[in-house]
């Protein structure tokens, strides 16, 4: 009996020596969904839940080369962008998918990794605007988290209506649907906004899970996000299913590391 194929994802980010965020933390997600995991690294850290010991870029142009492969050959359901360090690689990446005929119309999910999660630093300043001018344009979706959406706002966001404002703003500059990831508050619960240039839209709200096995949990949902989307869900049912897979994911967290620990892909099936 024929089976459908499955969804093919491409992620575009770094590489976690770890294995709780950046190129693993997708690949886990995406395989435990259902997808077939293709990938372009743009950098290699040295890191683990204590923090970034340190980072190797590779070149623009071979990062560049790394997804040409991929679409020119197998293709793309949805693509998953994450960190990407600088403006040289952000400029690739951006003329590439902006002018490659196999990256057209594809679904492109990205989470502007500007810091990790134990706090080393994994966007240079300088490349923060070339993002936001060439590759914001070309995302389906945006999902910073709260300090990534206040620098891009270049303020505080002390209150819900703050944010949203501060997430409308984006979705109005890159035509682009925004989710804006409440996970950095210390309230009782976790609401995430999602927006469009047309203003707020829904939110997702679940109570808080208390522990400090957190790494890689925005580069988790935002490559669940992209397979379930490469699935063909719609994309507020897919953030749905994105955040409960995450969710889960946490809950099984194998308790590794000193720090801030992985979560537990492997134990979750099924959402």
């Amino acid at each position: 009996m024929n089976q459908k194929p499955p969804p093919r994802i491409l992620t575009i980010a770094g590489s976690d020596s770890s294995g709780g965020a950046g190129i693993q933390a997708d690949i886990k997600t995406i395989i435990m969904l259902g997808g077939y995991a293709m990938s372009a690294i743009t950098a290699i850290t040295a890191q683990n839940t204590r923090g970034v010991q340190g980072v190797t870029p590779l070149t623009g142009d071979f990062v560049a080369e790394q997804i040409e492969s991929c679409l020119s050959d197998i293709g793309a359901d949805a693509i998953k962008i994450g960190m990407l360090h600088d403006a040289g690689i952000i400029g690739e990446v951006a003329h590439l998918l902006a002018t490659l005929p196999e990256a057209k119309d594809v679904p492109i999910i990205l989470d502007p990794v500007m810091v990790a999660t134990s706090g080393g630093r994994l966007l240079q300043e300088d490349a923060v605007e070339i993002m936001r001018e060439k590759l914001f344009p070309l995302a389906t979706l945006i999902t910073p988290n709260l300090p990534e959406l206040a620098i891009l706002a270049g303020r505080d966001l002390n209150d819900s209506d703050a944010i949203i404002q501060a997430a409308v703003a984006l979705a109005e500059g890159s035509n682009a649907w925004v989710l804006a990831k409440g996970g950095h508050t210390e309230d009782a619960r976790v609401i995430d906004f999602l927006v469009s240039a047309d203003g707020f839209h829904m939110q997702f709200d679940d109570p808080r899970i208390p522990t400090r096995h957190t790494h890689g949990t925005g580069c988790t949902l935002s490559a669940a996000i992209a397979t379930l989307v490469g699935h063909g869900q719609p994309l507020h049912h897919a953030i749905r299913l994105a955040r409960q897979f995450t969710r889960a994911a946490i809950e099984n967290a194998p308790g590794f590391g000193d720090g801030s620990g992985p979560l537990g892909h492997q134990a979750v099936r099924k959402i």
